[in-house]
């Protein structure tokens, strides 16, 4: 059937697409392959069926120089790479295809937990100054008091909702298999659609399949994961809400005046989890290393690092430095919000800009 009444059908629709193949090609030139669709087709579909055709054009071509089929599956046949430490112990593919996904999932939750309770705290500071009510509290308790009993209050009740969620995941892995035995296979399907699981999945399969996905799992430290976790949880909070206090105590009514102020707050979330996308591959290089130390970017970048454990990952010099700079990054902008916070929050009918705020701070 000539290409031309495979058109006319397909403007018939009765059928979605048709591929079509020279009658005639050169297996030594470039093949023109087409695929036409009634519907566009997205990058996955285009990139699986390119390399799809590729590996059948690949071996036709090879067969056309008088290549056996023998020799064909022996230059196909994959080589097997070992790395192996200085310590000469061997590193798993498994291994590093889990810490990818376990440090890239703890970065993201830590960067998505510093937005919507930082928000939080910034709008309850805003609604406490428009209702009058701040003018009320401060007159028994000191502006620095009252801050901290907001950051803090909304922090314990982050902390509850976290160990809530964490309890219901468990149980739910326990309850789902015996209520639906085909819900675990489908979500393993569909989790493998995703960048980082499907690396995983493969490394796996490469490793010994489920054993070696198991043993990957064994060998990844999720105590300490945990134990950095809430500690990066709570310190990055600390530090972040501060920040989102003294904003939320400088504006008014209008919420485009808090989005004008949040910019040097947000900037460095931003470029954590841009630094965090580097480091699940490259835990040791000098970005990664530099985002793990600076306060205002190790919640997020650290966890990436942990992730492929100690010290493979972080030394114990580096993650106890990372620490001791994040309590005194939260105490300096702890003391700086509070400076803020104590004027703005009794200003009312003006715009402030960031100039003025740190006139406040140096009085």
């Amino acid at each position: 059937e000539t290409e031309t009444g495979l058109k006319a059908r397909l403007d018939k629709k009765e059928f979605d697409g048709y591929v079509f193949i020279p009658a005639q090609s050169d297996p030594g030139g470039k093949d023109t392959i087409r695929v036409v669709a009634g519907k566009k087709a997205g990058i996955s579909t285009i990139n699986e069926v390119e390399d799809r055709f590729s590996k059948v054009i690949e071996e036709k071509r090879l067969l056309s120089y008088n290549i056996t089929r023998v020799q064909l599956d022996s230059l196909q046949k994959n080589t097997a790479v070992k790395f192996i430490s200085s310590k000469g112990e061997e590193e798993s593919k498994t291994r590093a295809g889990v810490a990818y996904v376990v440090g890239f999932a703890a970065g993201f939750l830590i960067y998505i937990i510093l937005f919507v309770y930082g928000s939080m705290v910034m709008r309850g500071v805003m609604e406490e100054k428009v209702s009058r009510i701040s003018e009320v509290i401060i007159s028994s308790v000191k502006p620095f008091q009252l801050m901290m009993g907001k950051i803090i209050g909304i922090g314990g009740v982050g902390l509850v909702q976290f160990l809530i969620w964490g309890v219901l995941i468990v149980v739910l892995q326990m309850l789902l298999p015996l209520i639906f035995p085909g819900f675990a296979e489908q979500m393993q399907a569909g989790a493998m659609q995703s960048p980082q699981m499907a690396q995983a999945g493969q490394a796996a399969q490469q490793s010994g399949g489920m054993a070696g996905l198991f043993e990957g799992l064994r060998q990844v430290n999720f105590g300490l994961i945990f134990a950095c976790f809430l500690f990066y949880f709570l310190g990055g909070y600390l530090l972040y809400s501060s920040l989102f206090a003294a904003v939320g105590s400088a504006v008014n009514e209008d919420p485009q005046d808090a989005q004008s102020l949040l910019l040097p707050i947000t900037m460095p979330i931003i470029f954590a989890i841009v630094i965090m996308m580097k480091t699940v591959n490259e835990p040791n290089s000098g970005l990664a290393i530099f985002g793990s130390m600076f306060p205002l970017t190790s919640p997020i970048v650290m966890m990436a690092r942990v992730a492929h454990g100690i010290p493979d990952g972080v030394t114990w010099m580096q993650l106890i430095i990372s620490m001791a700079l994040l309590i005194g990054g939260f105490l300096s902008t702890t003391w700086l919000a509070g400076k803020i916070y104590r004027t703005g929050i009794l200003l009312y009918g003006k715009k402030v800009t960031w100039k003025e705020m740190l006139k406040w701070i140096r009085k």
